[in-house]
């Protein structure tokens, strides 16, 4: 659940925020401020994910306050003037809540920042490193799967062609390495070969290129490797 910040000089705004947000129950905290130094000095001590943020405020607009931040939390703007539509696409706002507004409206706004975080929390999972470990003869072996560069069979092993490092030998399987890389990343093209899609220099005719390696398209794996490699 998001953790949330609002910030407005007229209190009677932020009660309506409160009193809305609590009834959406999409936020794990939500916390006022009607100064602006205040707001900026927690936001940036604190890991914010949503600011609801007022454009008219006294010591500095809401615009040139959001522009400060170190980090861009989403954002969604309030403000009893419709001339700002300009400014809110510019600093990438998710919404523009024109006061008064309804419950309604404010919950729509909600549940679409809700949707947008849920988004942003799945892309920054992704982005994680995946890792495999290896048992090797000589103890084990950690690679980033994003390291790989192929793989090829060598009748009872794997020979593991790693970017930055040396080959090794494993004791496993094609099938059992497949299932463990992502088959958006890793393509089978031969049945002695699995290639990464990120690291391919170049294609010539039936043979791939990576670093060099000149590695087989097999009959029987070519019409899905076009598939994947899109080519």
């Amino acid at each position: 659940m998001m953790k949330c910040v609002a910030i407005d000089d007229e209190p009677l705004a932020l009660e309506i925020i409160e009193t809305f947000g609590k009834q959406t129950q999409l936020f794990e905290s939500i916390s006022f401020f009607t100064n602006t130094d205040l707001a900026f000095q927690f936001i940036v001590d604190n890991k914010i994910d949503l600011v609801f943020l007022d454009i008219n405020m006294p010591a500095i607009s809401g615009i040139d306050f959001y522009k400060s931040l170190p980090y861009k939390p989403l954002l969604i703007l309030t403000t009893s003037y419709t001339e700002f539509a300009l400014e809110s696409y510019e600093l990438k706002a998710i919404d523009y809540l024109l006061k008064p507004y309804s419950y309604k409206r404010f919950e729509d706004a909600a549940q679409y920042a809700n949707k947008q975080y849920n988004l942003l929390q799945q892309e920054s999972a992704n982005k994680e490193k995946q890792f495999i470990i290896f048992k090797t003869e000589s103890g084990v072996t950690k690679v980033f799967t994003e390291d790989i560069l192929y793989i090829k069979a060598l009748d009872n092993y794997l020979k593991i062609n790693v970017q930055g490092m040396s080959s090794f030998l494993v004791r496993m399987t094609m099938k059992s390495i497949d299932n463990l890389l992502d088959s958006n990343k890793f393509v089978r093209v031969h049945k002695s070969f699995i290639v990464s899609l990120n690291k391919i220099d170049c294609i010539k005719g039936k043979f791939i290129f990576i670093q060099k390696e000149e590695i087989p398209i097999g009959k029987n794996f070519e019409e899905n490797f076009k598939n994947q490699y899109h080519f």
